[in-house]
């Protein structure tokens, strides 16, 4: 099952399920479809419903527009580790980000005006469905809603102003989400399939899920141990190899280009690149 955030065509926002021959509207049933997680297990009653809309009568949001925590993981593929020169970390590396960096499928990643180093970051990103606290690995897939593709826009600039993070994985626009959230049953084994980053539709990354360091259900038990976990909650897990800044010379996201983050079993989202007006 695919499940997508949208906006009608009269411009009101809303939720559903789509299917091939188009979107199941559920608006009806909760405000959002981070409202509607909880009950993930009775929605898949509604997808023999008549379709309401076309996709292309639509306007893609990020799968959750409005989630309450959002973790990005550093340093968390080996590829992508190596290609740094570092050692592995003994513990996951966390960051976080806001919701107001997500932009959807098709909508433009912005460039800032303070920085060129925009560097593109293919990642998975997993999605909670339940409420959750101190979860062993053993039982942390049965907390994940779905998977969907994500792309950690960084300001490598700005990231290197210090040890934190934030203020380079954080600025306006900068973090592709979407285009839809796969359900466990419909991705299958996650750690089989492949990530890829393309740009201007020249392949920059892959690597199979299985090469992260610290694998979903460690990301799990670590993070709800220290916070509880929601609905909606995102966990955007590493990305790998091959990276713009890591490159001679670097390769920077800039405006024109159309960047595509692939996740075999799950899609593939698309943001052209436009700069800061």
């Amino acid at each position: 099952m695919k499940l997508i955030s949208f906006r009608r065509p009269d411009g009101s926002a809303s939720w559903g399920i789509l299917k091939e021959a188009g979107i199941v509207d559920l608006g009806s049933l909760a405000p959002t479809l981070r409202d509607a997680l909880w009950a993930m297990h009775s929605l898949g009653d509604y997808a023999a419903r008549h379709p309401n809309y076309r996709l292309d009568d639509v306007t893609l949001l990020p799968p959750i527009p409005n989630p309450d925590k959002i973790f990005c993981i550093g340093l968390n593929y080996m590829t992508h580790i190596l290609e740094g020169g570092r050692e592995p970390p003994k513990k996951p590396m966390i960051f976080t980000r806001f919701a107001n960096t997500q932009v959807a499928h098709g909508a433009p990643i912005i460039r800032p005006k303070a920085s060129e180093t925009l560097d593109f970051e293919g990642e998975m990103a997993v999605i909670i469905g339940q409420h959750c606290r101190h979860v062993p690995k053993d039982k942390a897939m049965e907390v994940i809603a779905g998977y969907s593709c994500y792309n950690d826009g960084s300001v490598r600039e700005w990231q290197r102003h210090s040890t934190q993070f934030t203020p380079g994985k954080n600025f306006f626009a900068t973090g592709g989400f979407g285009p839809w959230i796969v359900t466990p049953e419909e991705a299958g084994d996650i750690t089989k399939q492949t990530l890829l980053t393309r740009l201007n539709g020249q392949e920059m990354q892959r690597a199979t899920i299985d090469d992260l360091c610290f694998d979903v259900p460690t990301l799990i038990e670590y993070i709800s141990t220290f916070t509880p976990l929601e609905p909606g909650d995102i966990i955007v897990t590493g990305t790998t190899g091959g990276v713009g800044a890591y490159r001679t010379p670097p390769v920077w996201m800039k405006p024109g280009d159309l960047v595509e983050v692939e996740v075999t079993g799950i899609g593939v989202l698309r943001n052209p690149v436009v700069a800061e007006a």
